[in-house]
């Protein structure tokens, strides 16, 4: 008896549910049609500060209220997470790699498109052998700062994916390599 109990009352709960989403559904679908008749009239435009950032003023209205004054102090004193500082220290390095791998492929589009000496092709290996040596420490130290990032990130969500250096090295060399390959021909 208690079984037929529960499964009567299951069936009355989900049958309220049904009628409060049948009611939330209708009333998003009320405000929705509201909102598309006031654009069609016109009254969303010309409405003072459109296109422009809200301004909060004194305050965010997100931020707990406790931490208010120790925010604002450190906001006015150009304070940044480490995290934050770590984050955007990552992001110029990688930058740079990359800003490293075009003028690389530069030099090597200017040196092979001259008749060069062996003196001056083995200069050539030698820079080059020394470029992926340095992209490869580049590429470890990024790797310890990404981890380091993501240790100190407050949520894992705003986390970094992490790089494995000689996958990444593999890719280059292959990419430069193909781009020398190229140039020869």
């Amino acid at each position: 008896m208690t079984e037929r109990h529960w499964e009567e009352e299951i069936k009355i709960k989900a049958g309220q549910g049904k009628k409060i989403a049948r009611y939330m559904s209708s009333t998003a679908d009320l405000v929705e049609n509201q909102i598309e008749k006031a654009m069609a009239r016109g009254d969303f435009e010309n409405l003072p500060g459109a296109g422009k950032p809200i301004n909060f003023g004194a305050y965010n209205p997100y931020e707990d209220p406790t931490m208010r004054m120790g925010l604002k102090i450190l906001k006015d004193n150009e304070f940044v997470p480490y995290w934050i500082e770590l984050g955007k220290e990552i992001d110029s390095e990688l930058e740079r790699i990359q800003k490293d791998i075009s003028y690389f492929k530069a030099l090597t589009t200017q040196t092979l498109s001259e008749r060069v000496s062996e003196r001056k092709r083995e200069r050539f290996h030698k820079r080059k052998d020394l470029f992926y040596f340095e992209i490869r420490q580049s590429l470890n130290k990024i790797e310890k700062k990404i981890l380091d990032f993501n240790l100190r990130c407050p949520t894992f969500r705003l986390g970094r994916a992490n790089i494995d250096p000689e996958t990444e090295i593999a890719k280059i060399i292959a990419d430069i390599e193909a781009f020398i390959e190229k140039r020869r021909q």
